[in-house]
């Protein structure tokens, strides 16, 4: 794929480009989304325009379109997550650990870009800005390819930062849009110039890209969140919690998927919290001790076992009652996706054993599962979300942008002098 490959050269030169050249093209790039808001408006309005035969034939959800839409705030929000990720401290050339090996040897751990990252995103044009800040701070090449449902959106946002960063003298090979259903087949094959894969969307998106490429792959497959009301739990905070969880933005992957409520507090909580999501639009699909708990709360569905591995993206939610913590965690483990997963609960012991056993890249006490985000965590943005153990987990800021060199220096040493019956010995002498 020659823009690979050229994407491969011009990062380079962009990993040799100084942090204030870089912080120029993010400020150019915050200024110029406020001053372009309403071009990148009104091609958002035509590509959510263009979703309505797709929604209606069933060819496209309701959830993604409403990833697609932009509006005045998010498009504001936008340009202050570049301003916050231009503010934060330069990723690269950090020395992480220093040893000197002998004297005059010294060993460093050095923070150094990737090199060329490549995303595939659905629906979510704002992701396309998130991203391409991350990239241009951590100083890595990054090759684009968005939806056809956001074609115009993503290219309105795309000649914004791509300015930018011509304008602040970075190389302009270093971000690519691809536009051609065909690029993403290329782009899953250029193993040979690109060193990292991200997907952003549905499951399917991301299955297809795993099963398609031999470059490393970060990602999450689905976003199936939990929140457990413990039995000591303050049922004015889990019914905050709850309803922020699910409501606040359903279309999201840190959304909630599943309530669990211990089985002492159900019948206190749960008539509450039917109410509370019934009245904001909520589908509530709910295991038969949940319906009983409610008192027979018009408008519940019965919850069945496909219920407890949906991701439903959509105002549903699934709702069992549990006997006890240990059930809970092991519901969570059993059912979860890894993303984030939150107890409400004011008993500190509790607390403790959900975050240490539940096995998930976020673990949140007495706080809305919407928390998980690059952003809110001050990141500035987000790459994406990871669910995997290995580097990095959870939302994805610069530190999931960088890889590391060992840099020796001597004086002539040679390992010759180290062996035998006369060798020297090492000193090493951790200096960071």
């Amino acid at each position: 794929m020659e823009l690979a490959r050229r994407a491969s050269l011009a990062a380079r030169a962009l990993a040799r480009s100084g942090p204030r050249q870089r912080n120029r093209a993010l400020d150019l790039m915050a200024g110029a989304l406020v001053k372009e808001t309403p071009r990148i408006l009104e091609q958002n309005a035509r590509d959510t325009a263009a979703t309505a035969d797709q929604v209606r034939t069933g060819r496209m959800t309701a959830a993604l379109v409403q990833r697609l839409k932009l509006d005045q705030a998010k498009v504001r929000g936008l340009g202050d997550g570049v301003a916050q990720v231009a503010a934060l401290d330069d990723p690269l050339g950090r020395v992480t650990l220093a040893t000197e090996l002998d004297d005059g040897l010294r060993l460093e751990r050095v923070t150094c870009p990737i090199g060329v990252v490549g995303v595939v995103f659905e629906s979510r044009p704002d992701a396309l800005v998130q991203i391409a800040a991350l990239c241009v701070k951590s100083g890595n090449a990054v090759l684009l390819k968005g939806g056809s449902e956001a074609e115009r959106s993503n290219r309105a946002l795309f000649d914004v930062v791509h300015r930018a960063v011509t304008e602040a003298g970075l190389p302009p090979d270093a971000m690519v849009l691809l536009e051609g259903r065909e690029d993403v087949a290329a782009l899953l094959g250029a193993e040979r110039h690109v060193d990292l894969v991200v997907p952003r969307g549905s499951n399917a998106l991301v299955r297809y890209v795993q099963d398609h490429t031999r470059i490393p792959v970060l990602g999450h497959a689905e976003g199936l969140c939990h929140v457990y009301v413990d039995r000591a739990a303050d049922l004015d905070r889990a019914l905050a919690i709850t309803v922020d969880s699910k409501v606040q933005y359903p279309a999201a992957c840190n959304a909630a998927e599943t309530l669990l409520v211990h089985a002492d507090v159900a019948a206190a909580f749960l008539p509450r919290a039917v109410a509370a999501l019934s009245a904001r639009g909520v589908e509530v699909r709910a295991d038969a001790e949940a319906a009983r708990a409610t008192g027979g709360a018009e408008g519940l569905e019965p919850a069945s076992e496909e219920d407890w591995d949906a991701e439903y993206c959509d105002l549903v939610l699934a709702v069992r009652v549990v006997p006890s913590l240990d059930e809970a965690i092991a519901h969570v483990n059993a059912h979860g996706s890894r993303h984030t997963d939150a107890i409400v609960t004011e008993d500190p012991s509790a607390a403790e054993r959900f975050c240490a056993e539940v096995d998930s890249a976020g673990v949140f006490v007495n706080a809305s599962t919407r928390f998980a985000d690059g952003f809110r965590y001050g990141f500035g943005a987000e790459l994406g979300i990871s669910t995997g153990k290995l580097h990095p987990r959870g939302p994805v800021g610069l530190e999931g942008l960088v890889t590391y060199k060992y840099r020796l220096t001597g004086t002539g040493h040679v390992v010759a002098d180290y062996v035998g019956p006369q060798a020297r010995p090492f000193a090493h002498r951790r200096v960071v």
